[in-house]
C-alpha cells in the first residue's frame, strides 16, 4: 500500500545518480544502438546482446563503441531454455547488472538512435527497473520514423533490410547487434543529412 513512498525515498545506485546529473547540458553526441532480445514483451523478455556506436559531427566513431553479450542464465534456467549463442560466443559477456551499468555510463546524455528504438529503450528501462533505477532520460530518434517523415508515409513501417535496400547500405552475411548498429548509423547519417538535422 505504501510502495510509492518507498520508491520516492529509495537510494539509487551511484552510477544512476551520475547519469542523471549529466542532463544539465545538451549533448552533441548521438549513440546508435541495437539490441537482441529473447522476445518482444519488455515485461517478460530480456536483452541478450547490445551493439552501439557513437556518432559525432557526422562521423561514426568506431573507437567510441559498446558491445556485449548479456549472460542471462537466470532467465534461461527459469524458462528451461539453453542458449548456445550466449554460452559459446567468444565475445565479452557480462551479467545484466554490469552490462546495464556499463551501457548507461557509455550513453551518458547522448541522443539515442535506433530502428524501432522505442522497443530498445523499453527493454533497457525494464532492466533498469530491476536495478532500482529510474527510466532513461535520453531523447531518441527512430530511423524508420525519419524515413517515413522524409517521404510523408504514415501507413507502413520498414524493416532494417528494406531501409538498407532503399538507401543502398551494403548488407553482410554476419548477423550481430554491432553489425545492425553500424547499418543503423549509416542510415542515420543519410537521413540526418536529408532532413537537415544538425
Amino acid at each position: 500500500m505504501l510502495d510509492w513512498i518507498k520508491k520516492i525515498n529509495k537510494e539509487h545506485p551511484e552510477f544512476w545518480k551520475e547519469y542523471v546529473s549529466k542532463f544539465d547540458k545538451k549533448s552533441k553526441r548521438f549513440v546508435v544502438l541495437s539490441t537482441e532480445t529473447t522476445g518482444l514483451n519488455p515485461s517478460k523478455d530480456v536483452i541478450l546482446s547490445i551493439g552501439s556506436f557513437a556518432v559525432i559531427d557526422n562521423s561514426i566513431i568506431i573507437g567510441d563503441s559498446f558491445e556485449t553479450i548479456i549472460a542471462q542464465y537466470k532467465f534461461f534456467h527459469d524458462n528451461g531454455i539453453l542458449n548456445e549463442f550466449t554460452l559459446e560466443s567468444k565475445m565479452k559477456k557480462l551479467g545484466e547488472p554490469e552490462a546495464v551499468q556499463a551501457l548507461i555510463e557509455f550513453i551518458g546524455n547522448a541522443v539515442l538512435v535506433g530502428h524501432h528504438v522505442d522497443f530498445d529503450v523499453e527493454m533497457i528501462n525494464e532492466a533498469l527497473e530491476r536495478l532500482d533505477c529510474g527510466r532513461l532520460k535520453n531523447q531518441a530518434l527512430d530511423i524508420d520514423v525519419m524515413h517515413r517523415k522524409l517521404h510523408d508515409i504514415s501507413n507502413k513501417q520498414f524493416s532494417l533490410d528494406e531501409l538498407c535496400d532503399i538507401y543502398k547500405i551494403p548488407k553482410t552475411d554476419r548477423n550481430s547487434t554491432s553489425d545492425d548498429a553500424y547499418k543503423i548509423a549509416l542510415l542515420f547519417l543519410k537521413l540526418k543529412y536529408k532532413l537537415g538535422i544538425i
